[in-house]
């Protein structure tokens, strides 16, 4: 929004109406990304687990809050600003900051627009070879290798596991109706996994027997033993505990991540159709931001799961993502995917419906948001690469793959992919179905001519 009203102010534009261009240019393209992230993020909360529908709820509070401070204090600001905005430039990094037309980018999407198929077959291997790995994605619950090995929890950890045996610190907690106790210890000394049992703790008509199993936390051990014991154990009684729990929501996580893609695939789609209303384009821009982030999911298999670059980054694998990974990644990495999309869609379909011209839309839109797009990359990146220097393993993988997205993405996608599609697909990119336009809001991406601003008494026009 600042760079369409700087350029509406070297434009010839005054203050006002270059806040009316701001806004009816970028302010739409950003209250639609906002959306977009928003969405992302509920969509996680279709877990049916407190954390998910909670973390996730106030990740989106908060970009509800910036997007309304964007689309309201922002444009004031800039309005009382006005020329003033351009004041204590940066020497030498100044000297070009006025123009949004990069013609370096310029070049670069002339360049695509002669050869699509060559830069987007390099593009789409790389992103290929990346995403592979991501097929053998092996998820479960986080264990006590998440710690650093100087931690004192994990110190102590393994000082329990030599006295006691792995799965001291994983007991099942086993409520049953006082009726059928003889029967669940039964089940329990007889089942292989259960080590030993404790006595049991009534009360009321209940019972609480606590079961230590041969298996430690969080392996696929402890995983069957705890659905072999559901299933021996009488109707009535009722298998928890840390462990029991733990299990219970990878399972919840396993079963909703399909539903969780599928919803934030469709309302992607539907937020770039309602606001480029155009079906071929808006598909292809999902289709590249889902090749994205599986290849970001591919580089945080070869890291975590795999263990590479184990000593450089400072941790030791478990053997394989952490659950919750999956689920939160996609929803974060296509939210993001989806900001830098919608930026350089808006741009070009502003330019296309002016000019009708695919082409010099397209790289018009490359050459005005080019520099916008991989400067906002390289910041969060960095910021994203910071949390790769704590200690637990899980704020490790969120950085590193986030890290990773949105450097695939601000790169291969939007510089390479996105253009080849819009060239292999020139200006039927833009075509809508009658009947889909009858239904569709009439969402206007450019504005129109500037109009003169009468002077009004005591004050300059």
């Amino acid at each position: 929004m600042v760079v369409r009203f700087r350029e509406a102010l070297a434009g010839g534009a005054n203050a006002r109406e270059a806040t009316r261009v701001a806004m009816e240019t970028a302010g739409k393209a950003v209250f639609t990304s906002g959306l977009a992230v928003f969405a992302a993020l509920m969509a996680v909360a279709l877990v049916p687990s407190p954390t998910f529908q909670t973390v996730p709820l106030g990740i989106a509070l908060s970009v509800c809050f910036v997007l309304a401070a964007s689309l309201t204090l922002l444009p004031a600001v800039l309005s009382k600003l006005g020329p003033r905005v351009n004041r204590l430039p940066v020497p030498r990094i100044a000297r070009g900051s006025l123009r949004s037309r990069s013609d370096a980018y310029a070049r670069w999407g002339e360049r695509v627009w002669r050869r699509p198929l060559v830069y987007g077959a390099g593009a789409a291997s790389v992103l290929a070879l990346l995403a592979a790995p991501a097929l053998a994605l092996r998820t479960g619950m986080p264990s006590i290798l998440v710690v650093p090995g100087d931690a004192s929890s994990r110190q102590g950890y393994e000082l329990v596991r030599q006295a006691f045996g792995p799965g001291f610190l994983a007991p099942l907690q086993v409520v049953t109706p006082r009726s059928e106790l003889p029967a669940v210890e039964a089940a329990l000394r007889a089942d292989p996994g259960i080590a030993s049992i404790g006595p049991a703790q009534p009360s009321g008509a209940r019972a609480l027997v606590s079961a230590i199993p041969r298996a430690a936390p969080a392996t696929g051990g402890l995983s069957k033993t705890i659905d072999r014991v559901r299933s021996e154990l009488p109707d009535g009684a009722v298998v928890g505990g840390a462990a029991a729990e733990n299990h219970d929501l990878e399972g919840a996580l396993r079963s909703r991540t399909p539903l969780v893609y599928g919803v934030v695939l469709i309302v992607g789609f539907l937020l770039l159709l309602g606001l480029l209303r155009a079906p071929l384009i808006s598909a292809a821009a999902v289709a590249t931001n889902v090749l994205a982030t599986a290849a970001a999911l591919g580089v945080g298999k070869l890291l975590f799961q795999d263990g590479h670059l184990e000593s450089l980054l400072r941790f030791h694998s478990q053997g394989f993502v952490d659950a919750w990974a999956p689920v939160f990644f996609f929803a974060m990495v296509f939210a993001l995917a989806m900001d830098y999309t919608v930026f350089l869609l808006a741009t070009v379909k502003e330019h296309f419906d002016e000019t009708g011209d695919a082409r010099e839309a397209a790289i018009a839109g490359l050459a005005h948001t080019g520099r916008l797009i991989n400067a906002a990359g390289g910041v969060m990146v960095v910021v994203f690469l910071t949390f790769a220097l704590s200690g637990p393993i899980p704020p490790k993988e969120m950085g590193v793959v986030l890290a990773v997205a949105v450097l695939l993405d601000a790169t291969l996608i939007r510089l390479v992919l996105l253009p080849v599609a819009l060239r292999l697909l020139g200006a039927r990119a833009w075509w809508i179905p009658g009947w889909l336009n009858r239904i569709l809001p009439d969402v206007k991406l450019g504005h129109g001519p500037l109009p003169e601003t009468p002077a009004l008494e005591g004050r300059p026009a």
